[in-house]
């Protein structure tokens, strides 16, 4: 077994420098939860960005960042008496095992699946109302779209094939088409709202991440339109005084490279 005591030597290096710039640090020591809230946002999605880049270096540096704000809840939380790094530690040991009874118990799984299922089962037993309750209300709508059908999935609502679903998509693309024939504003964005959630579900059944594709579109597309930019500007021309046809030229450069 890896000897752990490095880790917990590193681990123990952090607490105590918590505990300086907690005690030494005008800026330190002005924060809240509340204060570090939309930044520990930021550092999570620069993490997200560093992981879909495929930077390692980037990756670790990140996750640096999100264990110093861990530890910075956890002695604002202790400043507070309200819980301190050991018990919300401990809080999560014990959850994992109890979420796992196939490793700590004597329950048996045949696949991922089943773990997902009594993971949801047990949740309920814990006094969830809903197996929804799980999805933070905060989450953009894409990524949100997607854990609620994983959660519905968990406890046995979900299609049978693929092809059920992707029916279901040409079911919403056609009423969309309707709505946008009709021009009623309020009916387009809901069969367009709707249609967005019968391809998110089809993704699923296609492991497809929809976050993730939609994500490194978003790049692509960045990439390209920055390529066509600095080619007009290279030519002395504003994008604005340049056609479609000319900027297509360079477009279809961006997209070989």
């Amino acid at each position: 077994m890896e000897d752990k005591s490095k880790h917990l030597q590193a681990l123990e290096r952090l607490l105590h420098i918590m505990d300086d710039l907690r005690a030494k640090c005008p800026w330190d020591q002005k924060q809240t939860m509340q204060t570090l809230r939309h930044l520990t946002i930021e550092e999570t999605y620069e993490l997200a960005d560093a992981i879909l880049d495929n930077n390692a270096q980037e990756v670790m540096k990140e996750l640096g960042d999100l264990l110093l704000h861990i530890v910075f809840y956890a002695k604002i939380g202790s400043e507070q008496n309200q819980f301190d790094f050991a018990s919300l530690t401990h809080q999560i040991c014990d959850k994992l095992i109890h979420r796992h009874p196939h490793i700590y118990g004597d329950v048996e799984v045949a696949n991922e699946e089943e773990v997902k299922q009594n993971w949801e089962k047990l949740k309920l037993k814990e006094g969830k109302t809903s197996v929804l309750e799980g999805v933070p209300k905060s989450l953009p709508a894409l990524v949100k779209a997607s854990r609620i059908q994983e959660k519905a999935k968990g406890v046995g609502f979900d299609w049978e094939h693929p092809n059920q679903v992707w029916e279901k998509v040409q079911e919403e693309l056609q009423e969309f088409k309707q709505e946008v024939a009709n021009q009623n504003q309020e009916k387009m964005e809901a069969e367009f709202g709707d249609l967005l959630f019968s391809m998110i579900n089809y993704a699923r059944f296609l492991n497809i991440n929809p976050e993730n594709a939609l994500e490194k579109t978003n790049k692509k597309f960045i990439h390209r339109f920055q390529y066509l930019e600095n080619k007009a500007k290279e030519m002395g021309k504003n994008l604005h005084d340049m056609t479609l046809a000319e900027m297509d030229v360079f477009w279809e450069e961006a997209k070989k490279m």
